[in-house]
């Protein structure tokens, strides 16, 4: 069977990604790779850093790669955290540490100016540097405070458009099918078969 590498030492996100790509596909990640080090994630867009990733991936490994960048976009703080929000309370900082941050910006933010999605762009790269991206994006709000022991990141301050919950109280399932990643991965899938 191929195999892909994807551009992550992120458990969660590898989580997803193999949840919603099936068996069809195995999976590796930079565990596996230990040599690839860290990729330096200076683009200023999500698909500026999704192609870079994965660009290093392939040309490291000799292999596949596919690489995501995502985040959260918030209309009231101009769309940031964007590109930033794994690092958005500092270089190291933890999910409890970003969404704190978030709800101290947006505290006096009332709930109808909390809008936000959740953006995704998915990088797939071959060896050969050839390279197809898609995208996906979930509608939301956050909310004043954490609901949810579910997901990762952002997870229990998004409240999913058109539902009464958040990422992080879906089931897993539920969750691939309506989110930006799970939206995204579902569009490039029909193009792996190109790269493997």
């Amino acid at each position: 069977m191929s195999f892909l590498v994807v551009a992550t030492k992120n458990p969660g996100k590898l989580r997803e990604i193999r949840e919603i790509l099936g068996s069809e596909v195995r999976l590796l990640s930079l565990t596996d790779f230990p040599g690839v080090g860290d990729i330096v994630e200076d683009g200023r867009t999500f698909e500026a850093n999704a192609i870079k990733k994965a660009h290093a991936v392939a040309n490291h490994t000799g292999h596949a790669s596919l690489a995501d960048d995502s985040g959260l976009e918030v209309d009231a703080l101009d769309g940031a955290p964007g590109v930033y929000s794994a690092r958005f309370a500092g270089e190291e900082a933890t999910d409890e540490q970003n969404n704190a941050k978030l709800l101290q910006l947006l505290e006096d933010t009332p709930d109808e100016q909390r809008t936000a999605r959740f953006r995704c762009v998915i990088a797939v790269c071959a060896p050969d540097g050839s390279v197809q991206t898609a995208e996906g994006t979930a509608e939301g709000r956050i909310l004043q405070c954490p609901r949810g022991t579910g997901g990762f990141g952002y997870d229990p301050l998004f409240l999913v458009s058109g539902l009464r919950r958040t990422f992080a109280e879906l089931p897993p399932a539920e969750k691939n099918r309506l989110s930006h990643r799970g939206k995204a991965l579902q569009s490039v899938f029909p193009l792996l078969s190109r790269f493997l």
